[in-house]
């Protein structure tokens, strides 16, 4: 099986008796799911409902949590985190420098005494591990793995369609909705209150997202990311991450029905691009009609 040291990740530490409260009145996933082997995949979103941070948070004992977030934004994230703290009794620290994250796929990994995880958003993904940072190599070097690269990973995680937050969409920028989270378990519509809930749960009861990010088959010179996506005279989208003739997207699917109506390309620099539907996708897809009159979220 493959397996990978994500350097590009760090890790947040979330610890104390009302750390799962704390965390389910914050970010999109429901905590109560959260165990150390079964981890969930979350967001911390603006009031306005964009996300602000993207994380994978896995049990970390009886009473405390890691965040798998991005490394540039771990110290980020745990300052906000703080913010919100006020009197709660828990701690809060960026251990970027103590954890590894580790992706693994093409098999089921057997790794004794770390904390191992189906990777929540789809289990084609494989597992991650955050492991302490001086064992990383020796588990990398184990019986069955074959260590391989970053340019692996992301291919691998492209050729399946999910998103990654930098390359795909823009912190800040982005609802949950037009990065997949409430296709790929990011977002959970039946639990309490969090940070900018009224947005999210607006825009998928009234079926109003129609941005979104989508993988797409590219044709011609691999474009950019930010790359814009046009049809005929009009921008549509942007470019996101690519690997080889794959890529992802982000689409206005409305304005992609219309271009197909009219048979316009989606063209990219000078690329021309066509969306590839994978099969976790439970949103209306354009060129296809709804199975029912309530599929399109």
């Amino acid at each position: 099986m493959k397996a990978v040291m994500l350097q590009d990740r760090g890790v947040v530490r979330v610890s104390g008796p009302t750390a799962r409260a704390f965390l389910d009145g914050l970010v999109t996933a429901d905590m109560a799911m959260v165990a150390p082997d079964h981890a969930g995949f979350a967001a911390l979103l603006s009031p306005q409902g964009k996300i602000l941070f993207d994380f994978i948070v896995a049990g970390d004992g009886a009473d405390g949590f890691l965040l798998d977030v991005p490394r540039d934004l771990a110290a980020g994230l745990a300052a906000r985190l703080k913010f919100y703290r006020l009197r709660a009794k828990i701690e809060i620290e960026d251990v970027s420098d103590k954890f590894v994250v580790l992706a693994v796929w093409d098999g089921l990994p057997d790794i004794d005494g770390t904390r191992l995880f189906a990777d929540p958003r789809l289990p084609a993904l494989g597992h991650r591990a955050i492991v302490p940072a001086e064992a990383a190599a020796g588990i990398l070097a184990s019986p069955g793995m074959e260590p391989s690269d970053t340019a692996a990973y992301e291919a691998h995680r492209i050729a399946h369609g999910v998103p990654q937050g930098g390359a795909d969409f823009a912190y800040g920028d982005a609802f949950p909705h037009e990065a997949d989270m409430d296709q790929l378990a990011g977002v959970d519509f039946g639990k309490g209150c969090y940070v900018g809930q009224e947005v999210v749960s607006r825009m998928q009861h009234r079926g109003t997202a129609r941005t979104r990010t989508v993988p797409v088959a590219i044709t011609g010179p691999a474009p950019a990311p930010a790359t814009p996506v046009m049809a005929g005279e009009k921008t549509i989208g942007r470019m996101g991450s690519h690997a080889g003739d794959r890529g992802l997207a982000m689409l206005r699917l409305d304005r992609v029905a219309d271009a197909m109506a009219a048979g316009l390309p989606l063209v990219a620099g000078e690329a021309t691009l066509m969306l590839t539907k994978p099969d976790w996708v439970r949103f209306a897809w354009p060129g296809e009609k709804p199975a029912t009159a309530g599929a399109a979220e």
